[in-house]
């Protein structure tokens, strides 16, 4: 796939890469940087968590940790020893080995996310509750298009009520749709083992799927401020120890469950993140754990969710910065725009915060397609337009070519001598497909050829896209004997 291809190294024969670069903006000083990872060890250290479970209790003391007032108190030195010992690349892999993502040093990766329990109709465009159906277009949607470089879970299946069908269908309708890297979650720890048995159903043993963990696991375990939730602080360790990679998430409101200032917002933030990935990196010595802070903004006038803010983007890049301090792979919200539908508010607002999530450093963005209404639902329309956005703006982070060739110096005195134009040049043609990165539905035609087309605005044209790849697209990476072999280990999947 595009993305795969190594950077600089383009050649007229091929597509253009689309592997970004991140990390070349910072809006943090090195000290305020400083002064934030700071405050984060000293929160861990003097504050702590409360409501800690006591398998977590035992564990953080047997290395050092200590309660007090009912919390429990994580020493900078164990912080600092574990975040020196925790893997600082990785690889969250497809089922496929040409989907395989690195996670770490400079790449930066989106795809979507959300778990919205709404759905905009594709037909209809009405918003209504999500279902198992939706969920598993979602992830053939997502399979098609190929600037969407994950699939994590973007909607709940409401139809399913019991806790453990539900997290079962969803990793089985997720793995089916989609070849690429897969995350959903467990609300269980029990749940937890069942989804391991899956993927190593899929994999053909529990080594082939530790070596190549083609699904991972979003977990909240901290509910800020500050205190853990005891079923995901232990599903997190229970997944590192099966050797199921996870993303160690922190959801804090700012002015609401975490301070009103983005500097304190953030440091209590990363301060939640820390605790879940040293619970991760005790459990299991060397756990591929993903740092993912989510400060998220409140619109003080309303109380609400304000994703698409200039704020969140700052927010969201503070925190990538801090990160980096310690090498951390890491992941993100990006794209959670507050517009309801496929218009010039969420173009904008997603365009910010995922370009500078990714300008950040921020190695994985997830919500980055098809996340409307402030995380509350999903539009397939706004997925495919999401698309082309991405495209553009993981080419604008591919680091350009600089040499001989491509200054062109030969071409230039040529022209001016000759023909007065590069129209008609050899290198001209056969850079058209390997240097430029063609949308899929945003229009480039003339007026005339607009009007003629139809006059169509960018919604309705990826819209007719949707439809076009639901329709056609069905992924057959999992073979129907496999997918018969899932179906009876697991009664209650609905096929």
């Amino acid at each position: 796939m595009a993305r795969r291809a190594s950077r600089g190294t383009a050649t007229p024969a091929e597509h253009p890469s689309t592997r970004a670069v991140g990390g070349t903006w910072e809006p943090l000083s090195s000290r305020d940087v400083q002064r934030i990872a700071e405050a984060t060890l000293d929160i861990l250290e003097r504050i702590g968590l409360s409501e800690a479970p006591p398998e977590v209790v035992e564990l953080v003391s047997e290395h050092g940790g200590r309660t007090s007032d009912g919390r429990l108190l994580f020493p900078r030195e164990l912080v600092e020893e574990v975040l020196a010992l925790t893997p600082k690349t990785l690889t969250l892999c497809g089922q496929v080995p040409d989907n395989d993502l690195t996670v770490g040093g400079t790449e930066t990766h989106p795809g979507t996310g959300g778990a919205a329990p709404n759905m905009s109709d594709l037909q209809s465009g009405d918003i209504r509750p999500s279902n198992l159906s939706d969920l598993r277009d979602a992830a053939r949607l997502a399979d098609a298009l190929p600037h969407v470089h994950f699939f994590s879970r973007s909607l709940v299946a409401g139809d399913i009520p019991d806790p453990l069908e539900l997290d079962l269908n969803t990793a089985f309708a997720s793995l089916c749709g989609t070849s690429k890297h897969v995350m959903v979650q467990a609300s269980d720890p029990s749940h937890v083992q069942h989804i391991a048995r899956m993927c190593h159903l899929i994999a053909g043993s529990e080594e082939a799927f530790r070596s190549r963990p083609f699904l991972s696991l979003n977990i909240n375990h901290v509910v800020p401020p500050l205190r853990l939730h005891a079923e995901s602080a232990q599903v997190l360790i229970e997944a590192a120890r099966l050797g199921i990679p996870v993303h160690a998430n922190v959801f804090g409101q700012l002015g609401a469950s975490s301070p009103v200032t983005l500097a304190g917002s953030v440091a209590q933030t990363l301060a939640e993140v820390l605790a879940g990935i040293v619970l991760a990196q005790l459990a299991a010595p060397g756990a591929r754990v993903i740092a993912g802070p989510r400060p998220m903004i409140t619109d003080l006038r309303t109380g609400g969710f304000s994703g698409g803010s200039g704020e969140q983007a700052l927010a969201t890049a503070m925190a990538v910065q801090v990160l980096r301090l310690w090498s951390l792979p890491c992941s993100v919200i990006a794209g959670a725009t507050d517009s309801k539908l496929p218009d010039h508010q969420a173009g904008y607002e997603k365009a910010l915060t995922v370009l500078t999530a990714m300008q950040a450093g921020a190695h994985l963005v997830t919500q980055a397609a098809g996340t409307q209404a402030g995380l509350m639902a999903v539009d397939f329309s706004a997925m495919v337009a999401d698309n082309d956005m991405l495209g553009a703006l993981l080419r604008a982070n591919m680091p350009p070519v600089v040499d001989e060739t491509t200054l062109a110096l030969d071409a230039i005195a040529d022209v001016v001598r000759g023909e007065g134009h590069y129209l008609g040049r050899p290198e001209t043609y056969a850079r058209m497909r390997s240097d430029f990165l063609y949308p899929e539905v945003a229009d480039r035609s003339s007026i005339a050829d607009w009007q003629t087309a139809g006059a169509t605005d960018m919604a309705t044209r990826a819209r007719q896209r949707a439809i076009t790849i639901l329709r056609d697209h069905h992924p057959s990476h999992l073979s129907p004997a496999m997918r018969e072999t899932l179906l009876q280990a697991f009664p209650t999947l609905k096929a």
